[in-house]
């Protein structure tokens, strides 16, 4: 049976190398250790700013999702950024994907968030067709980045 729990700091070097599986296979982003430690300790620290749950099975963490809160202008209110999900490769295909997401968008609700957003690679249509499933629309907004080192 798998569970979800808000991630703490002894999780980190496992939720370090989910991240590696998923940059690796990310079109902008390329797997750094370091980077993803530091991301994911910052994260932990400040639980006003984001969250991290794991979806574990056992004593094993197999899965996770980190939502990041900001305030919309738009809605007047708290919406959230999904900025990375990704269930170990050998888990994938036994519906641990769509628990985990469910369970993410249930916290985004009861953390007072109208909104979810997340990117994905143009590429990734079975990524879509997941997010699409679970009520996500293709926006009309084009997002653009502006690198700062």
């Amino acid at each position: 049976m798998t569970t979800t729990r808000p991630a703490n700091a002894e999780d980190i070097p496992v939720l370090s190398g989910l991240l590696a599986t998923l940059f690796a296979q990310e079109a902008e982003f390329t797997p750094d250790d370091d980077a993803q430690r530091r991301g994911l300790a910052a994260l932990i620290a400040d639980p006003q700013a984001a969250s991290i749950l794991v979806l574990y099975e056992g004593d094993a963490v197999i899965g996770m999702v980190s939502l990041l809160f900001v305030t919309s202008t738009a809605l007047g209110s708290r919406v959230a950024l999904l900025e990375d999900m990704v269930i170990a490769p050998e888990q994938r295909g036994h519906g641990h994907g769509n628990r985990l997401l469910d369970a993410a968008i249930v916290h985004a609700r009861e953390r007072g968030c109208r909104r979810i957003t997340l990117l994905t690679d143009r590429d990734n249509r079975i990524g879509q067709h997941f997010y699409a499933r679970h009520g996500f629309s293709e926006s009309t907004m084009l997002p653009m980045r502006l690198m700062l080192d």
